[in-house]
């Protein structure tokens, strides 16, 4: 078990009266959206005057669970914020060792990132020693059932999740969810903040240049690791009925499954040469030029919750498909911020043609820079605190 720890001063100097909050959940080496959201909240809150810090993990996956390359990044620890990397996941004895350790310190407020019931054993042994009189113990959940489901889940889920005294949820469906587990805890619905993390947006001529773009064409984006539920083979398919030469498809993510059954699709289609891929883990500091490259950004999901791909799109003010599943319906409005099918190639087909026989870029572009103020950090961060 080892500790990582900046040093870099706090933004702010903090008051007293306010809060003293551990993040319990991956953070830097650890790549991923969840680590980068739980760093830059542990940001927020810092720059709102509270005290905060984050345990996270000295194993997250043991490495025969985990379908990617690699867990960690390379890249520099976030400055202003001390990350305390002691959890073992398989590891019991780290769980009560974690607990006891920052026991002493009595937090106010103790945040969990929650997402699978692999993780309830550690994160409900931490929760029951951390729990004090005067100790808020909070969930953000990303997931109360998965979409990969297998059993035992619930049963997992409710070790933990009995033990929280509110849940801050990023869509209905997640609330619902809570439901079914016969939980009765206070539940907040708030839409996933915007990730602001990585970089300002670049021109399209810039991001082109460093992809190895050709102008000549426009471009869809696909952006995020590959499984069945993230449903790649439906927009595949749905690509394949378009007859446009000017379109072309960007894949840029890591395959976390054989990806055999998508290549032969691309070749049912003879798509070979309408279809760029970048099948590797994203670094941030690649995820402007994706972004700005794009014209639309297409998540054909079979089943979803939220979407944090979806809140960098809103960031880089880039339309999208989405399928009306899970909570993404609630945040791309149809035929504003981008279109919401059914998960259905054939649904997929008919929005994609729609936005560009019809050139809606310019008008959707311009709807996204007004509606995505409602997912600034200063709400999420207001509507998280409503459950302390």
């Amino acid at each position: 078990m080892h500790t990582t720890e900046t040093t870099t001063p706090l933004p702010k100097e903090r008051d007293s009266a306010l809060s003293k909050i551990l993040i319990v959940g991956p953070a830097h080496p650890f790549r991923g959206g969840i680590a980068d959201l739980n760093e830059r909240l542990a940001i927020e809150l810092t720059n709102q005057g509270h005290q905060v810090e984050i345990l996270s993990f000295s194993l997250q996956y043991p490495s025969f669970l985990f379908p990617g390359k690699s867990q960690t990044s390379a890249g520099e620890a976030p400055k202003g914020i001390t990350i305390h990397s002691i959890i073992n996941s398989v590891n019991p004895l780290s769980w009560i060792t974690a607990g006891y350790k920052f026991r002493k310190q009595r937090f106010d407020i103790v945040i969990f990132r929650y997402w699978l019931p692999f993780f309830a054993p550690a994160f409900g042994t931490i929760a029951r020693i951390l729990k004090r009189k005067n100790t808020r113990i909070i969930a953000i959940t990303d997931n109360a059932i998965p979409h990969e489901k297998r059993p035992g889940d619930r049963l997992l889920s409710r070790y933990f999740l009995t033990k929280c005294d509110g849940f801050l949820c990023m869509s209905s469906a997640v609330a619902e969810d809570l439901r079914t587990l016969s939980l009765q805890q206070k539940v907040v619905v708030t839409p996933h903040p915007m990730y602001d993390i990585y970089g300002k947006a670049i021109s399209r001529e810039d991001a082109l240049k460093q992809l190895n773009l050709s102008p000549d064409f426009d471009y869809l984006l696909f952006f995020g690791f590959v499984r069945k539920y993230k449903g790649l083979d439906l927009l595949l398919e749905a690509f394949g009925q378009i007859n446009n030469d000017r379109l072309k498809l960007i894949i840029a993510g890591e395959y976390y499954e054989n990806p055999s059954f998508y290549e032969e699709i691309i070749s049912k289609h003879g798509m070979e040469n309408r279809i760029i891929h970048f099948s590797r883990f994203i670094d941030d500091r690649e995820v402007p030029a994706f972004f700005c490259a794009a014209n639309l950004l297409v998540q054909p999901y079979r089943s979803a919750t939220q979407s944090g791909v979806a809140q960098i799109a809103y960031y880089y003010n880039l339309p999208m498909v989405v399928t009306n599943v899970g909570g993404l319906a609630e945040i791309v409005p149809d035929n504003k911020a981008g279109y919401c099918t059914a998960p259905d190639s054939g649904e997929i087909t008919q929005a994609i043609n729609s936005y560009f026989t019809n050139n809606k870029e310019s008008e959707m572009r311009s709807f996204i820079l007004q509606h995505r103020k409602k997912f600034e950090w200063q709400h999420f961060t207001q509507q998280l605190m409503s459950l302390y």
